[in-house]
């Protein structure tokens, strides 16, 4: 066991799997303000409070979001049915955000929200115009969501300045990670399942969770047969 512990705690991996492992204990210490968040959102409580008609945000976001999907056309074949899912999930998620709260407005109908009211904003900005109110929730959201973008952005890099070099990358974040891109892309989701939280991204995010793991084994077995994938895959982590 304690040589077990001495291996974790040497591995390479070790500060980010210590990240992951914060990141995991934060909605378990604001366990009130995640669950008054999530709360509101599925009783329609926070219907008073959600920003409407704001089209332009409503354009931007999607096209910023939906634009990540360019950098996996570098790794394998662009499979448009998952990108459409994607895209899909992007187009209402934001709708809903900026434009006309659908989901909310159909569970303000349907359950009568207590009075447990919304969670407190720690933090507001103003994005083009919009005057933004954070929770707790939605911070850590967007946190997850940053880390995630981060991922894709730097294995993009990693891809474009290596992938001509040679046929397996495995340098710089591709030497902590199997799939640092598709990790991005799951953090991006759970991000924006947490930060807005209703049944309709709730059925995204699970289908395009267990796609894009899906896409990570399909991938491992299409590479099963080359010799050098599989002593990197024996040093390098699935995820982290």
């Amino acid at each position: 066991m304690l040589d077990k512990l001495i291996r974790f705690i040497k591995h390479k991996n070790f500060l980010l799997r210590f990240l992951f492992f914060s990141l995991i204990l934060i909605p378990i210490i604001f366990f009130i303000d995640f669950y008054i968040h999530i709360y509101s959102h599925f009783t329609g409580s926070i219907l008073p409070n959600v920003i409407t008609e704001q089209w332009h945000i409503v354009i931007i976001n999607i096209l910023m979001f939906t634009t990540f999907l360019i950098p996996l056309s570098f790794r394998r074949k662009i499979n448009w049915k998952e990108y459409g899912l994607v895209t899909a999930f992007f187009v209402s998620l934001f709708i809903e955000m900026y434009g006309i709260p659908l989901s909310i407005l159909f569970v303000a109908k349907s359950i009568y929200p207590t009075n447990i009211g919304i969670a407190r904003v720690v933090y507001e900005f103003e994005f083009l115009g919009v005057n933004i109110a954070m929770d707790m929730a939605m911070l850590y959201a967007t946190i997850l969501i940053i880390i995630g973008t981060l991922f894709i952005l730097i294995g993009w890099l990693t891809l474009y300045r290596n992938i001509k070099k040679q046929d397996l990358v495995k340098v710089g974040v591709y030497a902590y990670s199997r799939h640092p891109q598709y990790l991005g892309f799951i953090l991006v989701i759970l991000g924006w399942l947490i930060g807005w939280p209703t049944i309709l991204t709730v059925l995204f995010a699970v289908i395009l969770v267990y796609k894009y793991i899906k896409v990570c084994r399909i991938e491992e077995k299409e590479m099963a047969h080359i010799e050098s994938y599989k002593k990197y895959k024996e040093k390098v982590p699935f995820f982290i």
